[in-house]
């Protein structure tokens, strides 16, 4: 082979060896190779395209020509970036100054290197594969596309937030789809400095590319009583009056309700009381192979599982209606029967379960990197480079867009319940947190807030709301914000589903097969087709003439994965939304939320200067763009729930989407707590359960404090900390302590906002994401850096005052309570009391901490505590700008740059750069050094060196 050139060129797609025209082409962004295909559906074509001097795309298809360009997740590059074409007698190359992407001429796998020459990621060896498709006259493929691992101890994370508190997918398996709790986003970011961003919108696996199977194609089944070819399946009712039914399971498999009927769950006796009933299915299962068995179960009501005696799946809950998924893993031998039971109580008059398993996997293939999609024109994917795994989410919103800076208010306290039903609940609940000074900024206004048989007709029940246009005019007299929630579904009856049906925008099937929703005796309706652009016009439109005019600050796109109708299978769920206007709904099953966030983003852009904000529950690729966030969905109120939410932060974060919440606290509710509370309002008495629920709240409020959004939402019993807790309680106490510890952070969080629009910045950080060299970081799912400056170490175990921390190595900390030092590179088991979530700073930063307030610009930052934290070299850019209107985006802001030398023990305040209209010429710094020798706790009245700032550079030693 001729020796690979990797000499940096500087003329724009100079080619600089002969090309054969017949195997590889210029193009205008790099080259296509054609291949000699060996099979009717063997690649044909492989395109590499420069879109950046880190980025390339990736193309290719067994068609003869490609498809034409129309992705729904990328935006259009704004520059041609130079790069050089090389050629050997196996290879061609291009080559930007940052990466190079080689092309075999014989197999037309791609491989990347860095500027040094160094492999950075490479397909697989006919690791690329095709089969045809039709979907209602549409043709395309099923493809797939596997990377060959080449570090064993490499971390892979994103792929949106799914609820099986996985954090690192290296060698795991997830299945992308949009649901409830589940947010699909097919990005994965490497601790080797790469992603891949995989430009597909249907159902899409990442790993093992075949759906789970049923417990009795994997292994031989016995029953209880050692009879082969099924499990003993046991229905214990609630009443002891009732027979129990036992009946032998050759699958467990009870994961959804009978097509078009909805009423019982397939495969399950339908003759049977489910609710407080107890089911149980035992017996043994047999393996024809040794290995890791990879398990998916699927529970609502209690469940736990046992294998081989031992308990692999201690207790866990989801309400009735909105299943969970959790997967786990079972070492087994070959031929070695082992006891299996399913112990299930289900507390619902509808319920699911299912138990499905993966065979063993070669440790090799396991730990590739493996991307499925159902329906594709073809594959296609971007390769991002970047010196460290910031610089890559940094290319990943150059090709998806650019997060704009949140408006201040988002980062205050957003107070929500499922629901206030009536406008004197709105505004008593925010007049009460006034009455209490407990700072907010955000009230949210749920479903139903129309009359009950008029969903989608964007209309206040007049009965219960007497006059929206005055309680949104009372609610910002309070200094107050107000988000509303607009669903995408519309009742047949209204006039807006007329409008959208008269133009062919609406969905047939949920009205032709008459899916009533829960409401009342069960209304008819569908939800419209956002894939249609004059389609999200209109549904803009609709906002803007009812809602618009009342005031509204904010939108709440609930159920937008969409959510036609709960508990059903994925193929009915495609069904229930086809065709959409770009085909059928097969190929763009995922970008739903996406779409929808995009007519709410455009059509207030072109009618106000106010920054956009949607909370969405469902996401995609690229929405970061369209000013959204998205929550993790309508999670259950326990603990292994609440764990979960830190690893689904983390990994949504590491999807490139900087802007996500949870609901503190859980949504779903047990009925022991509900049970708790009613006891409680009728005596006064605190029991076991109400004791617990509090705890639970506590830990939940003291994390989502370190969350980009933090707010608070369940079904009742109520979530204000008035509610939910009397003042003297520790529950009470705790809450109002981070309630307004995050107003005081507000210039530090703003300040991060700014960061995730002019830098493309990650503010809920995995610990890997700034330690990558330190290795013990890339399993650490539950505790992580928020911002440059805090670690947060959540607490999600009930009574505990203690949890164990990992200090990364190669710098020191702080105890943010105490300022004592602690040494980088040790795990130790800190303090946790009830009050307190473990929170320490990292050596070198620079953390403003504003005046105490109320609402997010309550009053100017005019005095800034500014605490240094010594040790090692560090800086800060505080930003600030007219915080509500997108004026930054014409250069009105200002920045503030903080260094400080560790060496010299000086802080310099550097002059400021930039201005806006109403911006404060003049404050004070109160600096507070913060060091071994010098331990000082945070505390808003600490006193330190007071420095008056008009915009000058000014240096102080401390």
């Amino acid at each position: 082979m001729k020796p690979r050139l990797f000499a940096a060129i500087s003329a724009v797609g100079l080619l600089l060896l002969a090309c054969t025209p017949e195997r590889v082409e210029k193009t205008d962004l790099g080259v296509t190779v054609n291949l000699s295909p060996t099979t009717e559906n063997s690649v044909r074509k492989v395109r590499l395209q420069v879109l950046g001097d880190r980025i390339i795309r990736v193309s290719a298809t067994p068609d003869r020509k490609f498809a034409e360009d129309n992705s729904l997740i990328t935006v259009p590059q704004k520059s041609p970036t130079e790069y050089a074409v090389t050629e050997t007698d196996s290879t061609v190359s291009v080559i930007t100054s940052s990466v190079t992407a080689t092309v075999s001429l014989e197999s037309g796998d791609v491989k990347f290197y860095d500027s040094y020459g160094k492999l950075i990621a490479a397909e697989a060896d006919g690791g690329r594969s095709f089969s045809p498709i039709e979907v209602e006259g549409t043709k395309g493929y099923t493809v797939r596309q596997v990377f060959k691992s080449l570090n064993e101890e490499e971390g892979l994370y994103g792929l949106g937030q799914h609820q099986s508190d996985e954090f690192n997918y290296k060698g795991r398996n997830e299945e992308l789809f949009q649901y409830n709790t589940k947010v699909s986003v097919p990005f994965i970011i490497s601790t080797d400095n790469y992603g891949i961003l995989w430009d597909s919108y249907s159902l899409c696996r990442f790993g093992n590319p075949e759906p789970y199977k049923q417990l009795g194609e994997v292994f031989r089944l016995y029953d209880k009583d050692g009879k082969e070819g099924a499990l003993t399946g046991t229905y214990v009712p609630a009443k002891p009056e009732e027979e129990t039914l036992i009946q032998r399971e050759d699958s467990i498999y009870f994961e959804h309700l009978i097509r078009k009927e909805l009423k019982h769950v397939v495969n399950l006796p339908q003759d049977f009381r489910y609710n407080g009933s107890h089911i149980t299915y035992e017996g043994g299962i047999e393996p024809s192979e040794s290995g890791e068995f990879k398990f998916n179960l699927y529970y609502s009501g209690y469940m736990s599982v046992y294998i081989d005696g031992k308990e692999v799946v201690p207790e866990r809950w989801r309400t009735a209606w909105n299943p969970n998924s959790y997967k786990f893993s079972v070492e087994l031998e070959k031929d070695r029967r082992v006891p299996i039971k399913i112990d299930w109580r289900p507390n619902g008059s509808v319920a699911y379960c299912g138990l499905r398993v993966y065979s063993p996997v070669g440790q090799d293939s396991q730990l590739d990197m493996s991307w499925w999609g159902e329906m594709q024109d073809q594959i296609d994917y971007y390769f991002i480079y970047g010196e460290d795994m910031d610089e890559v989410i940094s290319g990943y919103r150059t090709l998806t867009g650019k997060a704009p800076i949140m408006a201040k208010w988002v980062l205050g306290y957003w107070q929500s319940r499922e629901k206030y039903n009536t406008q004197k609940e709105v505004l008593s609940t925010l007049a009460e947190f006034r009455k209490r000074n407990i700072p907010i900024d955000n009230i949210v206004i749920d479903w139903l807030h129309w009359k009950q048989d008029a969903w989608g007709s964007h209309e206040f029940d007049r009965d219960r709301f007497p006059d929206p246009k005055g309680m949104v005019d009372t609610i910002h007299d309070m200094h107050g914000r107000v988000m509303i929630s607009v669903w995408p579904k519309f009742y047949v009856t209204t006039d807006h589903y007329k409008e959208f049906d008269k133009n062919g925008w609406m969905y047939q099937l949920p009205v032709k097969d008459s899916i009533r929703d829960w409401v009342g005796p069960g209304y008819l309706g569908s939800f419209y087709d956002a894939y249609d652009p004059d389609a999200r016009k209109l549904f803009w439109k609709q906002i803007e003439d009812h809602y618009v005019p009342l005031g509204m600050d904010a939108w709440w796109m609930d159920a937008s994965e969409p959510n036609i109708r709960d508990c059903t299978d994925l193929q009915y769920r495609k069904d229930l939304i086809t065709p959409t206007a770009l085909g059928p709904s097969t190929k763009y099953f995922n970008a739903y939320g996406l779409m929808n966030a995009e007519a709410i983003y455009d059509g207030q852009r072109a009618i106000n200067d106010n920054r956009v904000f949607l909370l969405t529950r469902s996401g995609f690729a690229g929405q970061q763009r369209y000013s959204t966030a998205t929550w993790s969905g309508d999670i259950a109120t326990r603990w292994e729930d609440m764990k979960a939410q830190i690893s689904a932060g983390l990994n949504f974060a590491s999807s490139g989407i900087p802007w996500w919440s949870m609901d503190i606290g859980g949504f779903c509710v047990e009925d022991r707590y509900v049970a708790a509370q009613k006891e409680y309002n009728k005596t006064g008495n605190e029991n076991a359960d109400l004791k617990e629920w509090r705890e639970l709240n506590t830990r939940w409020y003291q994390f989502g404090a370190f969350a980009p959004l933090f707010r608070a939402h369940g079904q009742w019993p109520y979530r204000e900390i008035f509610n939910i807790a009397p003042e003297n309680h520790p529950a009470y106490k705790s809450v109002i302590y981070y309630t307004n510890l995050r107003y005081d952070l507000m210039p530090y969080l703003y300040s991060l906002a700014a960061l995730t629009h002019f830098n493309d910045y990650t503010i809920m950080r995995p610990m890997v994401m700034d330690f990558t060299s330190d290795k013990t970081t890339l399993n650490i799912g539950d505790q992580y850096m928020f911002g440059p400056a805090l670690l947060v170490a959540p607490v999600y175990t009930y009574g505990a005052k203690s949890r164990e921390v990992y200090f990364p190595e190669g710098t020191d900390w702080y105890d943010f309570y105490t300022g004592k030092e602690i040494n980088g590179g040790q795990t130790v088991n800190v303090a946790a009391p009830y009050e307190r979530i473990p929170l320490f700073v990292r050596a070198g930063s620079i953390i403003p901490f504003g005046p105490a307030l109320q609402w997010s610009d309550e009053k100017p930052a005019d005095v800034i505590n500014l605490y240094v934290y010594a040790g090692q070299n560090g800086e800060f850019m505080l930003y600030e700008d007219e915080n509500v209107n997108y004026n930054y985006e014409d250069g009105r802001y200002a920045v503030i740059p903080l260094k400080w030398n560790d060496e010299r023990q000086t802080l310099t305040i550097g002059e400021r750069a930039g201005q806006f209209p109403g911006m404060l010429r003049n404050r004070r710094f109160n600096i507070i050094k913060v060091s071994k020798d010098h331990p000082v706790g945070y505390g808003r009245d600490n006193k330190g060196i007071e420095v008056a700032y008009n915009g000058s550079a000014k240096t102080i030693k401390l």
